[in-house]
């Protein structure tokens, strides 16, 4: 990149505007050259202001020369010329010599509004000094300088790139400053803006940003490596200069226009490759290196066998990122060849957009950003799409110590943003509801959460949230996390991050507290199921606990769901441990299915069965039989009163059944229903029930003089998993109190 200051100064110094001006128009399309003057004119009289009413004022370089090095940073970017002008009257606005108002005024409110997210992004150096100086943490008003940063790169992709391009000029003018000066500016550009500028796919900056940085913080390794490459310079570009030669021949020769040039190695790139693969310089194949671009995608790879026909390739020494580009949309194909002389060449080949797109990034589609959505260019929005993924940067980290983690890490880019009622974005999964929302936000917020508006309007908290919605959550002083958050089938908590807060609070709770709540869900599961005889103790040890308190403590405080305890109640009830336990106890079982239905007979030959609407068995409860006359065998429930009567009286006709294996038939029993009465309500739980698909065989409902109604509903159901999610449904439905399985 060019710089102001080595080109456009005159003898005596000051900045020639005139042919700076020249020289930026033929990099950029300039609406009005007349207002560039205006804004250099400006920011020379406020530096000259400056200077005569302060005597010992001092800097690297004068705000307006950074100005215009801003800008030109900005126009081989190709950005427009409103971030030109905004570029160079930028730092006498931060240095508090110039009024945002006077910008608005003189330029209007787009290069004011500019310069005011670039200023905001300024908070970033701040917070993170204080992070390091605050090892606890950041302070509540550095939390809010990165948010309004973070809403500022979100509205317009321009702050950020004036910022990269101020940063840039910054470090190139701290060459001469204090070497405290110079550690501080190295240490920000490298954790910070460097990554910022690769993952924005702009190389040009990314690698003046990494090597100058490398430069001040590790000078030794800088100056070695330097050294190294100096020591044969003009015969490297004498060997680049022969290769050059040859393929440039071999594929016009075969009919493809290309465009070769050597390509210059980065100091730290190098440095960084022998660090990670413990070589040494020698051992670093792309020292020698030619970039090939040709007009189209199938020229690249006509080029490629162009190249490995004049030299042997060198195993695992190829990428293809045409076919599997970078994360940050970075195209090209990498090879590594054995060259002329012996020596190791690494070979780029790519078409001329590829190349602009990785030399400009995002900048590269900025021209594009308005089309219409035919012509809407995918790479701009992707690049946007991910700076919308750090406001993960301080909602999840808070530690601004970590931020340059995750800056180099991968980012999902399938992601849903929604708005605070403030206007700020945050950013969630896929599935995610208001309790999910609200745990993304802060902590306290989703465990003080009651309620939720979305939209203006108040939903279930177990509403899927979209892409634009507003989201505002309703708290209350004495609310706590529900238990019933973390069932997965009621669809409250979707993302792992909520989960684990709530299970956390749940988990602080006092052990005797979790033990009791526990054991309490148990038996509220186990009445609601309508299950009896069974042996906890047996679960319990199945899940690994030595004791029955330590599950019951394990589910009070979040760590087990109740929804593994009825999986292995449903287990304990499956037909396949009762064979074996009617196999060991008949002396010749004779097990058959009886057709048209899903219950084995043991003992005993085809008979027509039927189930008994005495007790409506379904499968998983425990059954007997009772052989009928003429009426094949009725199926009870083991512990129903009449099989047990018979039991008595009529042994001899009793006899062992079990479920089919795989039951696909649907059974009848009883849910009994209280709610508080209201309009609507029986409509509502005919509507859940038909969206269930759940057959009614009958309904009947009663209504209290206290306001409250008791309904009975007899349905068809699968199995017990079954009929927890369906209860469970209805238990979210408005004013219901209680919903279980009915037991006559």
């Amino acid at each position: 990149m060019v710089k102001v200051r080595d080109d456009h100064l005159t003898d005596d110094g000051s900045v020639d505007i005139d042919a700076w001006v020249a020289n930026l128009e033929s990099l950029v399309e300039l609406r009005d050259v007349s207002q560039i003057r205006a804004a250099c004119d400006l920011a020379q009289k406020v530096e000259t202001e400056t200077i005569a009413n302060h005597a010992q004022w001092n800097a690297d370089i004068s705000s307006l020369q950074i100005g215009m090095e801003m800008s030109q940073v900005l126009a081989e970017l190709h950005l427009d010329q409103n971030s030109i002008v905004a570029a160079i009257v930028y730092r006498p606005v931060r240095e508090g010599r110039l009024k945002l108002d006077q910008v608005r005024q003189q330029f209007g409110p787009e290069v004011a509004k500019l310069i005011d997210g670039v200023l905001q992004m300024a908070a970033l150096t701040q917070a993170q000094s204080a992070s390091r100086m605050k090892v606890l943490g950041q302070t509540e008003a550095q939390v809010e300088h990165m948010r309004k940063m973070l809403v500022a790169m979100i509205d317009d992709v321009r702050v950020a790139l004036i910022k990269l391009a101020e940063r840039t000029s910054v470090i190139r003018a701290v060459k001469n400053a204090q070497p405290e000066r110079r550690l501080k500016v190295a240490r920000e550009v490298f954790d910070i803006y460097a990554p910022l500028a690769h993952r924005l796919g702009i190389g040009q900056i990314k690698w003046e940003l990494e090597d100058l940085s490398f430069r001040y913080l590790e000078p030794e390794s800088y100056k070695k490596i330097a050294k190294l490459l100096d020591e044969k310079r003009l015969d490297r570009q004498q060997y680049i200069e022969n290769v050059v030669d040859t393929l440039k021949n071999a594929i016009e020769g075969a009919g493809i226009k290309c465009d070769i040039q050597g390509r210059a190695k980065h100091i730290y790139s190098i440095w960084r490759k022998m660090s990670r693969k413990n070589i040494e310089f020698s051992q670093v194949y792309d020292i020698r290196a030619v970039r090939i671009l040709v007009p189209e995608l199938k020229d690249c790879y006509a080029a490629l066998g162009i190249a490995h026909t004049f030299w042997k390739h060198i195993p695992h020494e190829f990428d293809d990122y045409i076919a599997n580009p970078k994360e940050n949309g970075y195209r090209s194909l990498h090879t590594a060849v054995v060259g002329p002389e012996g020596n190791v060449l690494e070979v780029q080949i790519r078409t001329s957009d590829m190349h602009e797109d990785a030399e400009l990034g995002v900048c590269a589609h900025w021209l594009y950003k308005g089309t219409d959505v035919k012509g809407k260019d995918t790479g701009y929005e992707e690049k946007i799409s991910w700076l919308r993924q750090v406001l993960e940067w301080h909602d999840e980290l808070g530690d601004l110590n970590q931020l340059m983690g995750t800056l180099r890490q991968d980012v999902t880019p399938d992601r849903i943003y929604v708005f605070t009622p403030d206007g700020h974005v945050v950013d969630l999964q896929p599935e995610s509801t208001p309790v999910d929302f609200a745990y993304r936000v802060h902590t306290e917020i989703g465990h003080k959460c009651r309620g939720a508006k979305v939209n203006g309007r108040i939903v279930p908290l177990s509403y899927k949230v979209k892409t634009g919605d507003q989201i505002e959550v309703l708290t209350s002083r004495d609310a706590q996390p529900r238990r019933d958050w973390l069932h997965a089938e009621n669809g409250y908590v979707n993302t792992s991050r909520a989960r684990a807060k709530v299970a956390g609070w749940f988990k602080g709770q006092a052990r005797e507290q979790n033990v009791l709540d526990g054991k309490s869900m148990v038996e509220s599961e186990i009445k609601r199921l309508g299950l009896q005889k069974l042996n906890i103790v047996n679960i319990a040890k199945e899940l690994g606990f030595s004791e029955l308190e330590s599950m019951h403590a394990a589910l009070g405080s979040g760590s087990l769901r109740i929804t593994q305890v009825v999986r292995l109640v449903q287990k304990q009830l499956s037909p396949e441990d009762r064979f074996e336990d009617q196999l060991s106890l008949l002396p010749s079982p004779q097990i058959k299915a009886v057709d048209g239905s899903e219950v084995y007979i043991n003992g005993v030959g085809k008979l027509m069965s039927s189930l008994a609407p005495c007790c409506h068995p379904v499968p998983g409860d425990k059954i007997l039989g009772y052989i009928t006359q003429g009426r094949g065998v009725s199926i009870h429930k083991a512990d129903c009163t009449n099989v047990l009567n018979l039991k008595q009286n009529q042994a001899n006709r009793i006899t062992e059944v079990s479920w089919g294996i795989s039951p696909t038939h649907r059974y009848p029993l009883d849910l009994a229903i209280k709610a508080y009465d209201r309009r609507g309500l029986l409509k509502d739980i005919t509507i859940l029930l038909a969206n269930e698909d759940v057959n009614v065989l009958a309904l009947t409902t009663l209504s209290q003089e206290d306001g409250t109604a008791d309904l009975m509903v007899t349905v068809e159901i699968e199995s017990l998993q079954h009929l927890g999610r369906l209860l469970n449904k209805i238990q979210q439905l408005p004013n219901i109190m209680e919903v279980y399985r009915h037991q006559k």
